[in-house]
């Protein structure tokens, strides 16, 4: 089938009473409105004495009933577990689109211990606090169970259990947004059909922008064709201008027995982990429901600066999705219309520009306009 693309224009505080209440050092709403800071950085106790879980937010939880956000804009950081700089960058789109007003922002962080940390971190992100929940560099990004805590806590449960926390403290929220980017929307995108029904009145739209690899419901995946015909990746364009007059096939990849596993997870639905709780067909019908956006850099499509290329993930399961971040998107989406959920042509935007930066994509007023749709 072909695909038709438009373009767009262009540190933690001590647990304290009550259990699970959210907890920081003193700061207003104003303070938390520009930029990540140690005082817009809060926590709760995960459910299970699985520890606990940080969050930066515009908005501090003991501000009151005058705090009353309708929307809930909540950005998932990157590998190197940026959420500093992913709070920043989505503080900056709100603002770009007017709803900082009535649109709480918020971006959590799964800890990781300081041993195993030197790979996935940020500078002015606060380290494991004791007491945290504790994944690996890895681990999080596709539901991995936690350690610390008395109890593992799955990272897909973990996100759950920040939704109903961030109703909790803000009984007003209605909407809640959650975007990805890069290893975030690995995070999100694997997520979507394994996340607890929200809480009730909320309702959840995701937005996955860029991720490195995907999650396949089906053994398939992309063949490149052009008037019936197969044709390697490069024939149908690179940036912008992919994937030009292309059209994608799907099949059981002929390379599938060179490349075993290939279709486990995290990239498909064999080998599926007991611990995720639904399985891939409950997912699968879960995923199809949900109410999903994509997005894509058009320059995310090569090994040139600022494309992030040597972070790539570059297994044979992997590049069976296509050579770059650009083009693995486009073919998803194209299996999102013929397999998963056909003739429901979920939002796609490419943006024009920008190269694998969150700050770049947010910056975009087509990315603004999928994220505050509502």
């Amino acid at each position: 089938m072909g695909l038709s693309v438009a373009p767009a224009a262009g540190m933690a505080s001590e647990p304290g009473p009550p259990a699970g209440a959210a907890t920081s050092t003193a700061a207003t709403d104003a303070d938390c409105l520009h930029a990540a800071a140690d005082a817009c950085y809060f926590g709760f106790d995960l459910p299970g004495d699985a520890g606990r879980m940080h969050y930066y937010a515009s908005r501090n939880p003991a501000a009151g009933p005058a705090a009353a956000p309708g929307s809930v804009l909540l950005v998932m950081h990157g590998h190197p577990r940026d959420a500093n700089r992913t709070f920043d960058a989505a503080l900056a789109a709100a603002r770009a689109a007017g709803r900082l007003g009535d649109t709480l922002v918020v971006a959590p962080l799964f800890q990781v211990s300081a041993a195993r940390a030197g790979r996935c971190s940020t500078p002015g992100v606060p380290p494991a606090a004791p007491g945290d929940a504790l994944w690996t560099c890895g681990s999080w990004l596709q539901g991995g169970l936690s350690r610390g805590g008395t109890r593992p806590i799955g990272a897909f449960d973990a996100l759950d259990a920040l939704l109903a926390e961030l109703q909790r403290q803000w009984p007003s929220l209605r909407t809640a947004t959650l975007f990805g980017f890069s290893a975030g929307a690995q995070m999100l995108q694997h997520s979507v059909g394994l996340a607890a029904d929200p809480p009730p009145g909320m309702r959840l739209r995701y937005v996955i922008a860029d991720p490195g690899s995907w999650l396949y419901f089906d053994p398939v995946r992309p063949t490149p064709q052009q008037a019936g015909q197969a044709v390697d990746w490069p024939a149908c364009g690179t940036g912008a201008d992919f994937p030009g007059a292309c059209g994608f096939e799907f099949a059981s990849p002929a390379a599938s027995a060179a490349c075993a596993g290939y279709d486990h997870w995290k990239y498909g639905a064999a080998a599926w982990p007991a611990h995720l709780g639904r399985d891939a067909t409950q997912a699968r019908a879960r995923y199809a429901a949900a109410d999903i956006s994509y997005v894509e850099a058009a320059l995310d499509s090569g090994s040139q600066r600022g494309a992030a290329y040597a972070i790539l993930d570059q297994s044979c399961a992997a590049r069976l999705q296509g050579p770059f971040r650009l083009q693995r998107g486009v073919a998803y989406v194209a299996y999102d219309r013929a397999l998963l959920a056909p003739g429901r042509a979920r939002p796609f935007v490419t943006v024009p520009g920008c190269a694998h930066s969150v700050v770049c994509v947010l910056r975009s007023a087509a990315v603004r306009a999928a994220v505050f749709r509502d």
